[in-house]
């Protein structure tokens, strides 16, 4: 239990929780160990679980239709996730479809699955947890939104210059 309570610990997510909030979190993670190309969920399927990467490497993927592989679809790797960082907390304030797929980019990737609903139960019966919670995770939301935007007005500015 100590080893789930420090790899929360060093997770954004679970920032400035106290050491008996991570322990209550702790209490509902399940470990689930990958090996290299183990698909942990696809683009496009729904969504009730966050991860967190107790061990390896995860990489985060896109489907990219390309003209020369019509038929085919190509992946490519938008992200590659380690030890303490999480993924899949979209699923924590809807339980819509998946907009990229994950998967274990090392053997024996091992991360801990908080099902949404049971994650959603403790926040309602410990409003102080949940608060941090939430706060911790729109600030890792919106860095994700100004990131992206950064780089679509990077590839637009690349864009307009190039013509």
């Amino acid at each position: 239990m100590k080893a789930s309570v420090n790899v929360l610990k060093q997770s954004d997510i679970f920032y400035q929780l106290t050491p008996t909030q991570l322990e209550l979190v702790a209490n509902l993670c399940e470990e689930v160990t990958f090996q290299a190309g183990d698909i942990i969920f696809k683009e496009s399927s729904n969504s009730k679980e966050l991860y967190v990467i107790t061990q390896g490497e995860v990489e985060i993927t896109i489907n990219v239709d390309t003209p020369e592989s019509a038929s085919l679809q190509a992946e490519m790797v938008i992200a590659k996730l380690r030890r303490g960082q999480s993924f899949g907390e979209v699923a924590l304030v809807d339980e819509g479809l998946r907009s990229a797929s994950a998967r274990a980019a090392q053997k024996n990737t091992s991360l801990m699955i908080i099902h949404r609903d049971k994650l959603i139960m403790l926040c309602e019966s410990y409003p102080q947890l949940g608060y941090r919670l939430m706060q911790n995770l729109a600030a890792d939301l919106a860095m994700k939104i100004r990131n992206t935007d950064l780089r679509i007005r990077e590839q637009l500015l690349y864009t307009t210059r190039v013509k």
